[in-house]
């Protein structure tokens, strides 16, 4: 079967044609994300030559340096250079550790994973169910008590929650090891990658909560609902199949609009659990002013963002057969 057909069977049969349209639609967009950086990194970051050759340098080092890293030449031919780094995955070496960019990134995306997708669900899953939950007791003790809690949670800072966790359950009680990272999947989730996962989880399911039971009480108030109660159907089958339904899209959204922001967004935790990931990665890179880490870790974090949006459009006409994509 080929793509056109899989994809028309699965969302329809203009979305084969929407597809391809938003994806050329993302170029100018790429185009200004990768200009912005260039200028950036070109123009306001100062001249590279002067952090690789050292305060000592002298003028013919840093000559040296700049013919190395091909800044002696216009600014047109080094964007073109700029561009071919992006499309062949290859920033060259880094600066602090001189290990390629490539390498970095690919050795480094996977414990991110590790963290992000347990993390993810975990938040959904929980969000979701507890807002449901609170639907059928609006107004009710329980409900202004997990408002409550949600407040005070999203105003303590995840700095707080890492060190009271790391302090009493890893070092008091001994239940989860402080640091460490192994070459084991499952040593990893399991073992050294739990602690961070149940901080993660706690921090990011307050707000998510928060949103996702404005989203579900909105949809309780509408017409279809006051319908489904005339018919006679039970609050909890209005609730489970048809509010949240229709809250589906909003959540979908919320979930696929965070998930580049929490790759970056846990560099905290990749740090204080010395989590060999792509946050601890951006840190050591700013700390370093190693600019191509920095510029390969922008330029591909802005794509993946685009590509989550276009798969969450995607994902709205596979929830909902009534929406069009145009």
């Amino acid at each position: 079967m080929s793509f056109k057909s899989l994809a028309g069977s699965v969302f329809g049969p203009g979305t084969p044609a929407y597809l391809l349209r938003r994806l050329w639609q993302m170029l100018p967009t790429m185009l200004g994300v990768v200009l912005l950086v260039f200028l950036l990194f070109n123009w306001v970051g100062g001249d590279p030559a002067y952090i690789l050759a050292g305060k000592m340098s002298s003028a013919e080092q840093i000559a040296n340096v700049r013919r190395q890293l091909g800044t002696d030449q216009s600014y047109p031919m080094q964007l073109w250079i700029f561009i071919k780094q992006i499309l062949t995955f290859d920033f060259g070496n880094s600066w602090s550790t001189g290990e390629p960019v490539s390498r970095i990134l690919q050795t480094r995306l996977g414990p991110s994973l590790t963290l992000l997708i347990p993390m993810t669900i975990l938040e959904t899953v929980l969000g979701v169910g507890l807002a449901l939950v609170i639907a059928f007791a609006r107004g009710s003790l329980t409900d202004r008590a997990i408002m409550i809690a949600c407040t005070v949670g999203m105003s303590i800072s995840i700095l707080v929650y890492i060190i009271v966790f790391q302090y009493w359950f890893a070092y008091k009680l001994g239940l989860f090891p402080v640091q460490g990272w192994g070459d084991d999947f499952l040593t990893n989730l399991l073992r050294y990658a739990a602690l961070p996962i149940l901080i993660g989880t706690l921090v990011s399911l307050a707000p998510s909560l928060r949103l996702y039971r404005s989203f579900i009480l909105d949809e309780t108030s509408h017409d279809y609902v006051r319908t489904a109660r005339a018919k006679g159907l039970s609050e909890r089958r209005i609730v489970w199949v048809h509010v949240l339904r229709n809250a589906a899209i909003p959540i979908l959204t919320n979930v696929m609009s965070n998930l580049p922001a929490l790759l970056i967004g846990a560099f905290l935790i990749e740090r204080f659990f010395s989590i060999p990931g792509i946050g601890r990665e951006v840190i050591l890179a700013v700390e370093q002013s190693d600019f191509p880490v920095i510029k390969a870790v922008t330029v591909y974090v802005a794509a993946a963002t685009m590509l989550f949006n276009l798969a969450t459009d995607l994902l709205y006409k596979a929830i909902d057969p009534r929406v069009q994509l145009k």
